[in-house]
């Protein structure tokens, strides 16, 4: 879309509320981004209704408010809000992944987990104090989202965390490729809607490998595994090519790090020899499952493998993934930014970044209309138009 009026979504009712973004400290980056484009949008679109009752605020410089959340020094926090909400159709932006912030323990430096990015988003909605008129929080990488199931005596994080955001106050979550979907049972009263990337994945693959060629013959979907098969089979139904999978063979006598070790990774499938492949998953977390699965792929003659995931977290670092590199394993990783990134991995050659923060500004622009996102969520159009441009180049 690089004309600019393509941009600008044709939304003519009168908006929920006045629309405030509360990026938190891990989000702060991609918050930035997403105001951006909607200052933008709205500039241009406000001359419409420059005199209606109902747009009255509706264009600004900045729609982020001013929230913080400070700690003592035992390392307990509270939230300030220093504007106020009241009436407002606030969306708030989570990262719980993002481990790059620190805070002061005691005299001692802490890492931020997982666990205190939530409590601080829990801490911002008690300071809303029921205010607003709607909260939607924006929470891409779910938290909790793998103790989706209980399969022993043991917690059921993710779906209690969802319990509680809705008790307090929540109406809607809007999360990005959740590792199960189906955990939304857990508030089947409200709100909940999970994001493909497909389309931010193809356009990145469009305009950065300018030889690859979107048929059946020339490339194929790989899962890695039996959870990503549906991604798999969406892609390649979307892009006209043939899906693969693999399954793992897991080591059921034995526990590693908490889980079954992996034995080996089973092909079930057409010959991939020849083609790109696309492996699909939903997060890369040590790495060690996609890199095994591009060297079967290799050993089975693959021109080239790609990796796509929405989540790139790299809990060991990049080291395996340089050497997969060097040795011809792998050719590129595409994963988004919807999670935090280092300095270092922005600037490895096999990295491509997926920007998000135009998409997640159309749902929030949408969404404070009170207009359907049915368009934004399967974006079948859109993709079809970028894979004709494509075939033309």
């Amino acid at each position: 879309m690089s004309d600019k009026h393509d941009e600008i979504r044709d939304l003519d009712t009168i908006p929920v509320g006045s629309l405030g973004l509360i990026p938190l400290e891990s989000c702060k980056e991609l918050g930035s981004k997403v105001n951006d484009y909607l200052v933008a949008w709205r500039e241009e679109r406000e001359h419409q209704h420059r005199d209606s009752l109902g747009f009255e605020g509706y264009e600004r410089d900045s729609y982020i408010l001013q929230a913080k959340n400070p700690r003592f020094g035992t390392g307990e926090a509270k939230a300030v809000i220093n504007e106020s909400v009241r009436g407002y159709d606030l969306y708030l932006l989570v990262d719980v992944c993002n481990y790059s912030l620190t805070y002061k323990l005691c005299g001692q430096i802490n890492h931020m987990s997982p666990d205190d990015h939530y409590q601080d988003l829990k801490r911002t909605i008690a300071a809303v104090g029921g205010k607003a008129r709607r909260i939607t929080v924006i929470m891409p990488f779910l938290y909790e989202s793998r103790q989706h199931k209980r399969t022993a005596r043991e917690s059921l994080d993710c779906a209690l965390a969802l319990q509680e955001l809705t008790s307090m106050g929540v109406d809607n979550i809007i999360t990005f490729d959740a590792h199960d979907p189906r955990v939304q049972n857990a508030i089947p009263l409200n709100g909940f809607e999970t994001v493909q990337p497909t389309y931010q994945f193809i356009k990145a693959l469009v305009n950065n490998v300018s030889d690859f060629v979107f048929d059946a013959e020339h490339a194929m979907c790989i899962s890695p595994d039996e959870g990503a098969m549906s991604r798999a089979i969406y892609m390649a139904n979307i892009l006209g090519i043939e899906m693969g999978t693999f399954y793992k063979r897991r080591d059921y006598t034995r526990i590693v790090d908490g889980r079954n070790p992996i034995i080996a990774h089973e092909f079930l499938g057409s010959s991939v020899e020849g083609k790109d492949v696309l492996v699909l998953d939903d997060m890369i977390s040590s790495g060690d499952s996609v890199l095994d699965v591009a060297e079967k792929l290799k050993a089975m003659k693959a021109k080239r493998v790609f990796i796509l995931t929405t989540f790139g977290l790299f809990t060991n670092g990049l080291a395996k993934f340089d050497k997969a590199y060097e040795d011809g394993l792998i050719y590129r990783v595409l994963t988004t930014n919807l999670v935090y990134q280092t300095p270092e991995l922005l600037e490895r050659e096999w990295y491509i970044n997926c920007d998000m923060s135009k998409y997640i500004a159309y749902i929030i622009d949408t969404l404070n209309h009170d207009a359907s996102i049915s368009d934004l969520l399967n974006p079948t159009e859109r993709i079809q138009k970028i894979l004709t441009k494509a075939k033309n180049r």
